[in-house]
């Protein structure tokens, strides 16, 4: 079997199953695991390299307010691979190929391949995913070990917060995007819950939404939890470092003295799939360490001393 892969998590989610050698051909944003760099790329994006985040905010806004599209499919190397799967979503016009786009493509290509649709908005729908990928790709009884590690993981963690009293539990809000503010949605107020905090920003198993200073404010967080929306750590301290210099933070730190950590939003959070259960153990890890001990192989959040960051300012100004 010959598959395709047109965004992210479906390619994590297709070498979690033991299927890499049967993956040929992949997004212009898969990538990882990193064996599958290097193969045929099947889209591309409309959003110039380079641009600010306000920049992208706006040219998103712009194009999904006028129907336009934000990526492509290069159609010659689909046609020429000939897949007989192809994964896709139909869940977020701003993360990959829209559905309609792929059901317009599929009348171009031999072979009636089938294709498989994945939509999860919270962790339960990550793992369903599993098995309809696997059933698709007839290796069910693989889809099923796969989907157990998986929980068994999401479980350990359950089991631990449940000795975690409620006036331990910090208030967190978690950011995606910071010019303009976004919260994150779907699975991420569940990951929040589940780790030991109290999610007091963005609904679960709804879209992230647009957010104000004033609404952050109010929210009073005790942790801010930046994973912006595929953005890596060295790309997102470009606007952390605007975010944390704002007044509008400035504000907030003095009301709640809140703190602020970081992680790679694009590797853990942004995509539904096999490494949200990653992102859980991350997010359990930097709110209650003494509870949740991080797993090996796995990145610490990194806090940022706000503290050192005002002293300094106060340094500047005398």
């Amino acid at each position: 079997m010959k598959i395709v892969s047109l965004l992210p998590s479906a390619t994590e989610l297709v070498c979690g199953l033991g299927l890499r050698d049967h993956l040929v051909g992949v997004s212009h944003e898969c990538d990882y695991p990193p064996s599958v760099v290097g193969l045929p790329i099947l889209t591309s994006s409309r959003i110039p390299q380079g641009l600010d985040s306000g920049e992208i905010d706006r040219l998103v806004t712009d194009q999904l307010k006028n129907d336009e599209a934000l990526y492509d499919l290069v159609m010659d190397p689909l046609i020429s691979l000939e897949p007989d799967l192809i994964v896709t979503q139909a869940l977020c016009d701003v993360c990959a190929v829209s559905g309609n786009d792929v059901a317009k493509a599929i009348h171009s290509l031999s072979g009636n391949p089938q294709v498989v649709n994945l939509e999860p908005i919270c962790l339960n729908d990550v793992l369903d995913t599993v098995e309809l990928l696997a059933s698709a790709a007839k290796c069910v009884e693989k889809g099923v070990r796969y989907r157990a590690e998986l929980q068994t993981r999401i479980d350990a963690v359950a089991k631990r917060s449940v000795s975690i009293a409620a006036v331990e539990k910090p208030r967190v809000a978690l950011l995606d995007w910071l010019d303009p503010l976004f919260d994150g949605g779907h699975w991420s107020p569940e990951i929040i819950s589940l780790s030991g905090g109290e999610p007091c920003f963005g609904a679960k198993c709804e879209p992230s939404q647009r957010r104000t200073w004033p609404q952050l404010i109010a929210a009073q967080p005790d942790i801010i939890f930046i994973a912006l929306c595929g953005f890596n750590v060295d790309r997102s301290m470009q606007d952390v470092d605007i975010f944390l210099n704002s007044a509008g933070f400035r504000e907030l730190s003095d009301r709640n003295k809140t703190k602020v950590f970081l992680v790679d939003g694009n590797a853990y959070f942004s995509r539904p799939g096999p490494r949200l259960v990653d992102a859980l153990e991350v997010m359990a890890h930097t709110l209650h360490p003494e509870i949740h001990s991080l797993p090996e192989g796995l990145p610490s959040a990194i806090q940022f001393n706000t503290c050192l960051l005002y002293t300094s300012d106060a340094a500047d100004d005398s």
